[in-house]
């Protein structure tokens, strides 16, 4: 069973974000940048596979220099095979560049499963892999917490509103993760060790037949990007008469707040 996760790096969800000079980008300098945390469940769901039916587990990832930390990472964790698509500018890609990257990648390497995180935390469109699933011609299944793979099929479990749907799919198949799909481990030092032996198959766009205007030519352009307003402080009102007190509340809601 050859499973392929799908990774993006992003930056620690605890980092401060600053925005960079041209205002479309964030500014990089001193961030911390981290596997996307749904790629974990990924990630984790395709290294439980290959414990149970053997295999490879390879991770691709799209993105600049510092995201072969990322693969490292997952290497670490128990990946056997890494792909790196290298692009200095690959977070001016949209959804669908990304997702034209990693379809050309993934046919490239031998695979049953391939697996991505429901989305990428940051940009958060949740896009990729559902459209890699179009782009491949694949079933898939997205925002899975619970998964069995049979011979030649997988049953997914999803939870929806109320209920829990399940849904069966042949192989090969695209699956989104869900957290809830299982609890990710930790890289150990033994992992960490074999890691560094391991090495990353670096490929550029124009090694898998894409060219700029195929990965570039986006659809979505972010053309500003701002920093959410800073919270005001909370506003206390003195106890002591209850109905003054809630007189004070509504006309704050009302007339300050304009929530009403």
């Amino acid at each position: 069973m050859n499973t392929l996760v799908c990774i993006a790096q992003v930056p620690d969800t605890e980092s401060r974000i600053k925005i960079a000079a041209d205002g479309r980008h964030i500014d990089e300098a001193g961030l911390k940048f981290i596997v996307s945390p749904y790629d974990e469940f990924a990630l984790e769901e395709a290294i439980r596979l290959k414990e149970k039916s053997g295999g490879d587990v390879t991770v691709v990832t799209f993105g600049p220099e510092r995201a072969a930390q990322a693969l490292r990472e997952c290497l670490a964790r128990g990946a056997t095979k890494a792909v790196h698509v290298k692009a200095d500018n690959a977070v001016d890609a949209d959804s669908l560049g990304v997702a034209k990257v990693l379809a050309a990648a993934i046919k490239t390497v031998p695979h049953d499963i391939i697996f991505l995180g429901k989305q990428g935390v940051g940009v958060d469109n949740a896009l990729v892999g559902p459209m890699l699933a179009e782009l491949l011609g694949y079933p898939q299944v997205n925002v899975v917490t619970h998964l069995e793979v049979g011979d030649g099929k997988l049953t997914a479990h999803r939870e929806i509103e109320g209920a829990e749907e399940i849904i069966e799919a042949s192989l090969p198949a695209v699956v989104t993760a869900q957290k809830g799909l299982n609890e990710p481990r930790y890289a150990s030092l033994k992992g960490i060790m074999a890691a560094k032996k391991i090495t990353i198959d670096t490929k550029s766009v124009a090694d898998l037949g894409l060219t700029d205007d195929d990965v570039f030519n986006s659809r979505v352009v972010f053309t500003t990007l701002e920093l959410p307003a800073e919270k005001s402080g909370g506003r206390k009102v003195d106890g002591g008469d209850a109905a003054a007190a809630a007189r004070e509340i509504i006309k704050y809601i009302t007339e300050e707040a304009k929530a009403l």
